[in-house]
């Protein structure tokens, strides 16, 4: 890589602070997970790549050659079907997982499954300067592989795990049958992640978290205003403000076309948001200079796009959102796919994703 053509006046974190603070820039900064792709590793390490046969180094390496901010390494999953200890079956396919089966039928199954979880939960040790160690431990390992390039990681409030594990259907009787079991829950989910983010949160160490949780389709939100009010938006809340106590910036996550309840998620305290899926009517342009307030990332579409277009088509999307949006004097926004760099995405469109953004610069 030239290292020349990816530089700048300023640092990789110069330039996520300032793309944070809605300040100008040299250039975009880069966002990505780049953890699943074979053939994009293999062009920017020059390793050859046969299969998913590559390390979670691999993995660093790419992102230290090409992204400003990328979420933690993903070392690829394998092929095998797996038993957890609570009984659920998963099946691994390198970059993907789902579940096979549930060691639960019906509504009063998962109730009890889920009453059992919270318990778990809530006798979990509580140990500040052990979690702090921990955490500071996998950052600073992880930072020693990336170079400069600042880590997003992660920080949730539990609210997928129940209907990922139950499936969306299940789930749906059980919410309205014992909204209380899920409830309380939530409460011991939260509690127990506002411990960990008061314990483990330090600007030196990253400045700035996602919280993913998704909740929409292509049409829109999966849940009724009534179900987030009760069982989302306060939650968010919270673990946005923790993160804010410690000057941390908070980025809220989901797929699908969430863009009627962006003021409730605003009201929520988050700073910005990732993952645009522009074929569902999340266009990066539009929603940047609509609330210019708000920081926007992942509007590149990943799949249309990046994994069926041209180099030239990737040049030509990427320079719309940099100009359209005025991003090189205003902030606000990081370049990045709308789903992850995965497999099928052809290397020479990435590179051309990665290039476009280095030329791209402010005068």
């Amino acid at each position: 890589m030239p290292a020349n053509r990816a530089s700048g006046s300023m640092s990789k974190r110069e330039r996520v602070v300032a793309t944070l603070a809605h300040q100008p820039v040299d250039r975009c900064a880069l966002l990505e997970q780049l953890s699943y792709n074979p053939r994009v590793i293999a062009d920017w390490t020059g390793k050859a790549v046969n299969g998913f046969d590559y390390s979670v180094d691999d993995i660093c390496a790419l992102i230290r050659h090409t992204c400003d901010l990328a979420m933690p390494p993903i070392a690829p999953r394998g092929t095998a079907r797996v038993t957890t200890a609570d009984g659920f079956v998963i099946q691994h396919d390198n970059w993907t997982s789902w579940h096979v089966s549930r060691p639960f039928a019906g509504v009063e199954g998962a109730r009890d499954w889920l009453i059992g979880h919270t318990a778990a939960i809530k006798a979990a040790p509580g140990d500040d300067e052990r979690a702090r160690d921990i955490y500071r431990h996998y950052m600073q390992n992880l930072q020693a592989k990336i170079g400069e390039t600042i880590i997003l990681n992660y920080s949730g409030t539990g609210f997928c795990y129940p209907f990922d594990h139950m499936g969306l259907e299940l789930f749906t009787f059980f919410q309205l049958d014992y909204p209380e079991v899920l409830q309380s829950y939530l409460d011991a989910s939260v509690a127990h992640e506002l411990y960990r983010v008061h314990a483990v949160a330090d600007l030196a160490l990253s400045p700035v978290i996602l919280i993913p949780e998704d909740f929409a389709t292509k049409q829109g939100p999966i849940f009724s205003p009534a179900f987030l009010q009760a069982f989302h938006y306060p939650y968010v809340r919270q673990l946005a403000d923790a993160w804010h106590e410690h000057g941390v910036a908070v980025l809220y996550h989901s797929d699908g076309n969430w863009k009627k309840v962006i003021p409730e998620l605003i009201a929520c305290g988050v700073d910005g948001f990732y993952c645009l899926e522009p074929n569902c009517g999340m266009d990066i342009v539009e929603l940047k200079n609509t609330w210019p307030e708000m920081i926007w990332a992942g509007g590149v579409d990943g799949v249309d796009l990046m994994e069926r277009g041209t180099p030239e088509q990737v040049r030509a999307e990427v320079r719309r959102h940099i100009y359209e949006t005025r991003a090189l004097e205003t902030g606000g926004m990081f370049v990045a796919s709308s789903s992850e760099i995965n497999p099928p995405i052809p290397p020479e469109n990435y590179r051309a994703m990665v290039e476009t953004v280095w030329e791209t610069r402010s005068h």
